[in-house]
């Protein structure tokens, strides 16, 4: 595998590390990273040589969510960019759905904020590492844009109503405050928090391909019964979301 500017693709030993590299966009999923980070996950699930995968990023921050001003520009377009925000949220959807389907665990080290899409990233690994630098929010509602298709792997890792707190005030929380929700496994301080996340990812690479290639399936089969149905709901919900005048605003 090769890496590009915005997605670096590197090995060591049994463990991937994909590493998002925006950090002049804060890392924000454009159309491109989504299908990049898509294509790198299904490559390293086919590479027997790989077990585990780590997902860390470069600059301040972990993931912004989407990126705003590639979805400003396809408003131009005759329909109002209704086509391009469809087929965006149908492709991220693809990739969190990939994401917990991928016969490798997948690690999220957080040691930035992590915000909308990029919280939706961090809650749809199987485990999640954050540093006194994480920040983690769904705050579409502050920008009339409800954080629809964030709100699917949310509530499968948080409870009902702290998932709705977060997504009805959009308000920040800190990686302390992840933790006791479940969004985050473990705080880590910054100064170790990549080899403390290697440190796990290497335990998991010593374990049994086999056992953890089924038990991984087995706990997401049965847990989400519902993942297709509600991915593609609230796909369509975002895609008409973006169309209405408090988001336009």
């Amino acid at each position: 595998m090769s890496s590009s500017e915005a997605l670096l693709i590197e090995q060591d030993g049994a463990t991937g590390i994909l590493t998002l590299n925006r950090p002049e966009r804060r890392n924000a999923l454009s159309e491109d990273m989504i299908e990049q980070l898509r294509h790198a996950l299904e490559e390293l699930e086919r590479d027997s040589s790989v077990r585990v995968v780590i997902l860390r990023a470069s600059g301040p921050a972990f993931c912004a969510g989407h990126d705003l001003a590639e979805m400003t520009a396809w408003r131009t377009r005759p329909d109002g960019g209704a086509e391009a925000f469809a087929v965006l949220f149908e492709n991220c959807s693809r990739l969190m759905k990939g994401i917990a389907r991928n016969a490798k665990p997948v690690i999220a080290e957080v040691d930035g904020p992590a915000f909308a899409a990029g919280c939706q990233l961090v809650a749809s690994c199987d485990l999640a590492y954050a540093s006194e630098r994480a920040r983690f929010a769904t705050p579409g509602v502050q920008i009339g844009l409800f954080c629809s298709t964030p709100m699917v792997a949310l509530s499968r890792n948080l409870s009902r109503k702290h998932s709705m707190e977060m997504l009805l005030t959009g308000d920040a929380i800190d990686a302390r405050r992840a933790v006791e929700l479940g969004l985050v496994n473990r705080f880590i301080p910054s100064n170790t928090l990549r080899s403390g996340v290697e440190s796990v990812a290497g335990a998991i690479a010593r374990r049994s391909p086999a056992a953890i290639r089924h038990g991984k399936r087995s706990f997401y089969d049965q847990l989400e019964t519902g993942l297709d149905g509600a991915y593609e709901r609230m796909g369509r919900v975002m895609a008409e979301n973006m169309l209405a005048e408090d988001a336009l605003e």
